[in-house]
Protein backbone atom coordinates (compact mmCIF):
# COMPACT_ATOMS: atom_id res chain seq x y z
CA UNK A 1 0.00 0.00 0.00
CA UNK A 2 1.37 3.26 -0.97
CA UNK A 3 2.45 5.57 1.99
CA UNK A 4 -0.84 7.92 1.42
CA UNK A 5 0.36 10.31 4.10
CA UNK A 6 3.60 11.24 1.73
CA UNK A 7 1.30 12.43 -0.77
CA UNK A 8 -1.48 14.55 0.95
CA UNK A 9 -2.09 15.73 4.31
CA UNK A 10 -4.78 13.02 5.08
CA UNK A 11 -5.96 15.75 8.25
CA UNK A 12 -7.04 18.26 5.59
CA UNK A 13 -8.77 16.19 3.19
CA UNK A 14 -12.59 17.16 2.61
CA UNK A 15 -14.59 15.10 0.07
CA UNK A 16 -17.25 16.16 -2.22
CA UNK A 17 -17.41 12.88 -4.30
CA UNK A 18 -16.92 9.46 -4.79
CA UNK A 19 -14.65 7.22 -6.21
CA UNK A 20 -15.96 4.49 -8.57
CA UNK A 21 -13.75 1.47 -9.46
CA UNK A 22 -15.45 0.57 -12.63
CA UNK A 23 -14.54 -2.92 -14.82
CA UNK A 24 -14.85 -2.35 -18.14
CA UNK A 25 -14.66 -5.66 -18.89
CA UNK A 26 -12.48 -7.11 -22.10
CA UNK A 27 -13.22 -4.47 -25.04
CA UNK A 28 -16.66 -4.99 -26.46
CA UNK A 29 -18.73 -2.55 -25.34
CA UNK A 30 -21.77 -4.88 -25.06
CA UNK A 31 -20.25 -6.73 -22.55
CA UNK A 32 -19.69 -3.70 -19.81
CA UNK A 33 -22.15 -3.78 -16.92
CA UNK A 34 -25.21 -1.93 -16.80
CA UNK A 35 -24.10 0.36 -13.74
CA UNK A 36 -20.55 0.78 -15.26
CA UNK A 37 -21.83 2.64 -18.42
CA UNK A 38 -24.65 4.40 -16.58
CA UNK A 39 -21.31 5.89 -14.07
CA UNK A 40 -19.07 6.35 -17.32
CA UNK A 41 -21.97 9.06 -18.50
CA UNK A 42 -22.72 10.63 -15.45
CA UNK A 43 -18.51 10.85 -14.62
CA UNK A 44 -17.03 14.41 -13.82
CA UNK A 45 -13.36 12.38 -13.96
CA UNK A 46 -12.56 9.76 -15.79
CA UNK A 47 -9.05 7.74 -14.64
CA UNK A 48 -8.80 4.84 -17.27
CA UNK A 49 -6.11 2.27 -18.27
CA UNK A 50 -4.67 1.26 -21.25
CA UNK A 51 -6.52 -1.86 -22.20
CA UNK A 52 -9.86 0.32 -22.19
CA UNK A 53 -11.33 0.37 -26.00
CA UNK A 54 -11.89 2.82 -27.84
CA UNK A 55 -15.51 1.65 -28.20
CA UNK A 56 -15.73 2.14 -24.32
CA UNK A 57 -14.13 5.67 -24.24
CA UNK A 58 -16.11 6.52 -26.66
CA UNK A 59 -19.34 5.65 -23.38
CA UNK A 60 -17.76 8.86 -21.25
CA UNK A 61 -19.61 12.04 -20.66
CA UNK A 62 -18.06 14.51 -23.68
CA UNK A 63 -17.76 17.46 -20.77
CA UNK A 64 -16.04 15.16 -18.25
CA UNK A 65 -12.20 15.17 -17.59
CA UNK A 66 -10.04 12.33 -18.56
CA UNK A 67 -6.76 11.26 -17.65
CA UNK A 68 -4.68 8.49 -19.45
CA UNK A 69 -3.06 6.00 -16.59
CA UNK A 70 -2.14 3.09 -18.24
CA UNK A 71 0.12 0.65 -17.67
CA UNK A 72 1.96 -1.17 -20.37
CA UNK A 73 5.27 -3.43 -20.81
CA UNK A 74 8.33 -0.46 -20.01
CA UNK A 75 5.10 2.13 -20.52
CA UNK A 76 3.68 3.65 -17.96
CA UNK A 77 1.76 7.06 -18.11
CA UNK A 78 0.91 7.56 -14.76
CA UNK A 79 3.10 5.39 -11.62
CA UNK A 80 0.54 3.84 -9.41
CA UNK A 81 1.11 7.05 -6.63
CA UNK A 82 0.68 9.23 -9.32
CA UNK A 83 -2.86 7.79 -9.94
CA UNK A 84 -4.09 7.14 -6.06
CA UNK A 85 -3.13 11.45 -5.69
CA UNK A 86 -5.00 12.40 -8.48
CA UNK A 87 -8.15 10.01 -7.42
CA UNK A 88 -7.92 11.39 -4.09
CA UNK A 89 -7.35 15.31 -5.51
CA UNK A 90 -10.21 15.04 -7.77
CA UNK A 91 -12.70 13.33 -5.04
CA UNK A 92 -11.97 16.47 -3.36
CA UNK A 93 -13.43 18.89 -6.13
CA UNK A 94 -15.79 16.30 -8.21
CA UNK A 95 -18.89 14.18 -7.60
CA UNK A 96 -18.28 11.45 -9.72
CA UNK A 97 -14.92 9.87 -10.17
CA UNK A 98 -14.27 6.40 -12.11
CA UNK A 99 -11.13 5.01 -12.10
CA UNK A 100 -12.14 2.88 -15.45
CA UNK A 101 -10.42 -0.48 -15.69
CA UNK A 102 -10.16 -3.33 -18.39
CA UNK A 103 -11.84 -6.41 -17.54
CA UNK A 104 -12.64 -6.94 -13.66
CA UNK A 105 -11.07 -4.03 -11.43
CA UNK A 106 -10.06 -7.21 -8.40
CA UNK A 107 -8.58 -9.63 -10.96
CA UNK A 108 -5.20 -8.72 -12.04
CA UNK A 109 -6.64 -4.89 -12.15
CA UNK A 110 -4.41 -3.69 -8.87
CA UNK A 111 -8.21 -2.84 -8.11
CA UNK A 112 -7.69 -3.78 -4.39
CA UNK A 113 -4.59 -1.82 -4.03
CA UNK A 114 -6.15 1.46 -4.95
CA UNK A 115 -9.16 0.46 -3.07
CA UNK A 116 -6.73 0.15 -0.07
CA UNK A 117 -5.29 3.67 -0.40
CA UNK A 118 -8.41 5.14 -1.46
CA UNK A 119 -9.84 3.87 1.88
CA UNK A 120 -7.18 4.82 3.97
CA UNK A 121 -7.24 8.16 2.53
CA UNK A 122 -11.07 8.79 3.80
CA UNK A 123 -12.24 8.85 0.55
CA UNK A 124 -15.72 7.35 -0.19
CA UNK A 125 -15.34 4.21 -2.91
CA UNK A 126 -17.13 1.90 -4.64
CA UNK A 127 -16.63 -1.35 -7.02
CA UNK A 128 -18.86 -1.96 -10.18
CA UNK A 129 -17.33 -5.38 -10.95
CA UNK A 130 -16.43 -6.42 -14.97
CA UNK A 131 -16.48 -9.12 -16.73
CA UNK A 132 -12.80 -10.59 -17.32
CA UNK A 133 -11.04 -11.56 -20.53
CA UNK A 134 -9.74 -14.62 -19.22
CA UNK A 135 -13.78 -15.80 -19.41
CA UNK A 136 -14.82 -13.64 -22.15
CA UNK A 137 -11.81 -13.98 -24.57
CA UNK A 138 -11.78 -18.20 -24.73
CA UNK A 139 -15.54 -18.23 -25.02
CA UNK A 140 -15.66 -15.84 -28.16
CA UNK A 141 -12.87 -18.29 -29.31
CA UNK A 142 -15.34 -21.09 -28.99
CA UNK A 143 -13.40 -22.13 -25.66
CA UNK A 144 -15.22 -22.81 -22.70
CA UNK A 145 -13.16 -22.89 -19.38
CA UNK A 146 -14.63 -25.61 -18.25
CA UNK A 147 -16.44 -28.47 -19.66
CA UNK A 148 -17.89 -31.61 -17.85
CA UNK A 149 -16.30 -33.76 -20.29
CA UNK A 150 -12.81 -31.93 -20.97
CA UNK A 151 -12.19 -29.98 -17.56
CA UNK A 152 -13.78 -29.78 -14.21
CA UNK A 153 -11.17 -27.08 -12.56
CA UNK A 154 -9.57 -23.88 -13.69
CA UNK A 155 -7.14 -21.93 -12.28
CA UNK A 156 -6.32 -17.79 -12.95
CA UNK A 157 -2.80 -16.89 -12.93
CA UNK A 158 -0.87 -14.18 -14.19
CA UNK A 159 1.96 -14.49 -16.10
CA UNK A 160 3.43 -11.37 -15.29
CA UNK A 161 7.32 -10.48 -14.97
CA UNK A 162 8.65 -9.25 -12.02
CA UNK A 163 11.15 -6.02 -12.06
CA UNK A 164 14.02 -6.32 -14.18
CA UNK A 165 13.97 -10.51 -15.48
CA UNK A 166 11.75 -12.99 -14.93
CA UNK A 167 11.40 -14.67 -11.30
CA UNK A 168 8.90 -17.03 -11.30
CA UNK A 169 7.37 -16.27 -8.04
CA UNK A 170 3.66 -18.53 -8.88
CA UNK A 171 3.66 -22.26 -7.77
CA UNK A 172 3.46 -23.92 -11.35
CA UNK A 173 4.14 -26.99 -9.97
CA UNK A 174 0.79 -26.76 -7.94
CA UNK A 175 -1.31 -25.18 -10.82
CA UNK A 176 0.25 -28.37 -13.88
CA UNK A 177 -1.09 -31.02 -11.16
CA UNK A 178 -3.79 -29.29 -9.87
CA UNK A 179 -5.66 -27.51 -12.29
CA UNK A 180 -7.36 -29.45 -15.79
CA UNK A 181 -7.43 -25.79 -17.52
CA UNK A 182 -4.80 -22.91 -17.33
CA UNK A 183 -5.76 -19.40 -17.77
CA UNK A 184 -2.87 -17.32 -18.04
CA UNK A 185 -2.95 -13.31 -17.89
CA UNK A 186 -0.33 -10.95 -19.36
CA UNK A 187 2.11 -13.97 -19.98
CA UNK A 188 3.03 -13.78 -23.71
CA UNK A 189 6.73 -12.58 -23.03
CA UNK A 190 7.31 -15.30 -20.07
CA UNK A 191 5.47 -17.80 -22.07
CA UNK A 192 8.93 -19.61 -22.86
CA UNK A 193 9.86 -19.94 -19.18
CA UNK A 194 5.95 -20.76 -17.97
CA UNK A 195 6.24 -23.63 -20.35
CA UNK A 196 8.80 -24.80 -18.96
CA UNK A 197 7.74 -24.92 -15.63
CA UNK A 198 4.28 -26.58 -16.26
CA UNK A 199 6.10 -29.53 -18.27
CA UNK A 200 8.78 -29.86 -15.35
CA UNK A 201 5.62 -30.13 -13.28
CA UNK A 202 4.34 -32.70 -15.43
CA UNK A 203 2.62 -31.27 -18.13
CA UNK A 204 3.01 -33.24 -21.32
CA UNK A 205 4.23 -30.86 -24.01
CA UNK A 206 1.62 -32.21 -26.43
CA UNK A 207 -1.32 -30.11 -23.96
CA UNK A 208 -3.08 -28.07 -26.13
CA UNK A 209 -2.92 -24.10 -25.99
CA UNK A 210 -4.56 -21.14 -27.43
CA UNK A 211 -3.50 -17.80 -27.25
CA UNK A 212 -6.36 -15.04 -27.79
CA UNK A 213 -5.42 -11.22 -28.72
CA UNK A 214 -8.31 -8.73 -27.81
CA UNK A 215 -10.41 -11.44 -27.44
CA UNK A 216 -13.77 -9.71 -27.92
CA UNK A 217 -13.10 -6.92 -30.40
CA UNK A 218 -13.41 -7.25 -34.04
CA UNK A 219 -9.30 -7.47 -34.79
CA UNK A 220 -8.97 -10.47 -32.52
CA UNK A 221 -6.34 -13.14 -33.42
CA UNK A 222 -5.60 -16.24 -32.32
CA UNK A 223 -3.01 -18.58 -32.38
CA UNK A 224 -3.20 -22.66 -31.89
CA UNK A 225 -0.88 -25.24 -30.49
CA UNK A 226 0.57 -27.26 -28.29
CA UNK A 227 3.60 -26.18 -25.08
CA UNK A 228 5.78 -27.83 -27.49
CA UNK A 229 5.24 -26.18 -30.45
CA UNK A 230 3.43 -22.75 -29.82
CA UNK A 231 6.69 -20.65 -28.88
CA UNK A 232 7.66 -21.65 -32.87
CA UNK A 233 4.90 -20.14 -33.57
CA UNK A 234 3.89 -17.10 -31.84
CA UNK A 235 8.05 -16.38 -33.61
CA UNK A 236 7.24 -17.53 -36.74
CA UNK A 237 3.73 -14.93 -37.22
CA UNK A 238 4.92 -12.12 -34.95
CA UNK A 239 2.15 -12.61 -32.18
CA UNK A 240 2.18 -10.20 -29.35
CA UNK A 241 0.80 -9.24 -26.17
CA UNK A 242 -1.75 -8.15 -24.87
CA UNK A 243 -3.45 -12.03 -24.95
CA UNK A 244 -4.78 -14.72 -22.81
CA UNK A 245 -3.43 -18.22 -22.89
CA UNK A 246 -5.51 -20.93 -22.16
CA UNK A 247 -3.80 -24.26 -21.28
CA UNK A 248 -5.51 -27.46 -21.68
CA UNK A 249 -7.73 -29.99 -23.47
CA UNK A 250 -10.62 -27.29 -23.34
CA UNK A 251 -8.70 -25.96 -26.53
CA UNK A 252 -9.81 -28.94 -28.69
CA UNK A 253 -13.48 -27.46 -28.21
CA UNK A 254 -12.02 -24.71 -30.46
CA UNK A 255 -12.20 -26.91 -33.28
CA UNK A 256 -15.72 -27.72 -33.07
CA UNK A 257 -17.60 -24.70 -31.24
CA UNK A 258 -15.25 -22.42 -33.08
CA UNK A 259 -16.80 -22.86 -36.47
CA UNK A 260 -20.32 -22.65 -34.50
CA UNK A 261 -20.08 -19.30 -33.54
CA UNK A 262 -21.94 -16.34 -35.65
CA UNK A 263 -19.83 -13.12 -35.76
CA UNK A 264 -19.46 -11.03 -33.06
CA UNK A 265 -21.56 -7.97 -33.93
CA UNK A 266 -20.97 -5.08 -31.33
CA UNK A 267 -24.45 -3.65 -29.92
CA UNK A 268 -23.76 -0.01 -30.10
Amino acid sequence: MAELSKIINMNQLKFVGKVYLVGAGPGDPGLITLNGSVLLKQADVVIYDALVSSSILAMINPNAEKFNAGKRRDRHSLEQTQTTQLLIEKAKTHAVIVRLKGGDPFVFGRGGEEMEDLMQAGVPVEVIPGVTSGIAAPAYAGIPVTHRNYSSSVTFVTGHEAAGKYRPEVNWKAIAQGSETIVVYMGIHNLQNIIKELITAGRVPETPIALIQWGTCPEKRELIGTLKNIVEQIEATGFKAPAIAVIGNVVNLHQILGRGLTQNHYIY
